[in-house]
């Protein structure tokens, strides 16, 4: 009797993900690193992936200001373990770093990176925010949000690389919520903002670009007299903390609420 032969699972990629706590996925298994400075070092080689990351750069991103004595044999160690563990979560030829006379070069070899496809995303939201198509700007908004799954190298990054990296994703992230919410603003779901942007003025007080998304929508949803007292209090906020007058934009739009400009008003389609 012939034997059935069963058809080969096709080959699960891995996927790292440095978007929050890092690891590194393969179908519904998750790998994390436990030894902090190896965990430095994949993140180091992750950032610059494609390239080559220098030795005295990971001696940097790891021990800061503060190497050790003999930096160059301690980070062997480290390479070598990150090595053992990148195997161990499905890197099953060892191909994902290759050592070059400089440095280390660290290979995706088609793995999925959730840092290329947030870039992704938000060229793509960008440029259908700019187009005037918000419905799929806002898919890409969401799509690039959903990738954020909380702070990144969260009391990791010492050295500069590292520390440019996770001030740059935070950056993304918060540009990312205020090019959603202007969508939803542009689509008139203001009432569906509002909530998030008064927890985003809680978390982020002195984010002035929440004070006036928030201005405007409560302008639109016919509560002017709120509007005005969320300028007030950023007003407070702003002087207490930096010193400072809000910005031009908020001043602006302070004024066209006061003045009822038409200019806030949303736009009616043609």
């Amino acid at each position: 009797m012939e034997r059935e032969q069963v058809p080969e699972s096709p080959e699960v990629s891995m996927r790292y993900e440095m978007l929050g706590p890092l690891q590194v996925r393969r179908g519904h298994e998750s790998h994390s690193l436990s030894a902090p400075k190896t965990e430095i070092t994949l993140a180091s080689l992750l950032i610059g992936a494609g390239r080559v990351t220098t030795k005295e750069q990971l001696i940097a991103d790891i021990w800061g200001s503060h190497p050790p004595r003999r930096p160059a044999a301690a980070m062997h160690v480290y390479i070598s373990q990150l090595r053992k563990f990148l195997v161990s979560a499905g890197d099953r030829e060892g191909r994902a770093i290759s050592t070059k006379s400089s440095g280390y070069l660290f290979h995706l070899n088609g793995a999925e990176y959730d840092v290329a496809e947030f870039r992704t995303a938000m060229r793509n939201g960008r440029e259908h925010q700019q187009a005037g198509r918000y419905e799929e700007a806002l898919e890409c908004f969401d799509r690039a949000h959903s990738l954020n799954r909380g702070p990144v190298l969260d009391g990791l990054a010492e050295g500069q690389v590292l520390s440019s990296f996770a001030a740059w994703a935070e950056e993304e992230h918060l540009e990312c919520l205020e090019l959603s919410v202007d969508a939803h603003t542009a689509l008139g779901r203001h009432r569906e903002v509002l909530s998030l942007l008064n927890g985003l003025i809680a978390q982020y007080p002195l984010r002035e670009t929440f004070y006036r998304q928030l201005m405007l929508v409560l302008y639109r949803s016919e509560r002017q007299a709120e509007a005005l007292q969320v300028y007030r209090s950023a007003q407070r906020v702003l002087r207490a903390e930096l010193g400072l007058e809000p910005c031009r934009s908020l001043r602006r739009v302070h004024h066209a609420i006061l003045t009822s400009d038409r200019t806030l008003d949303l736009p009616v389609a043609s």
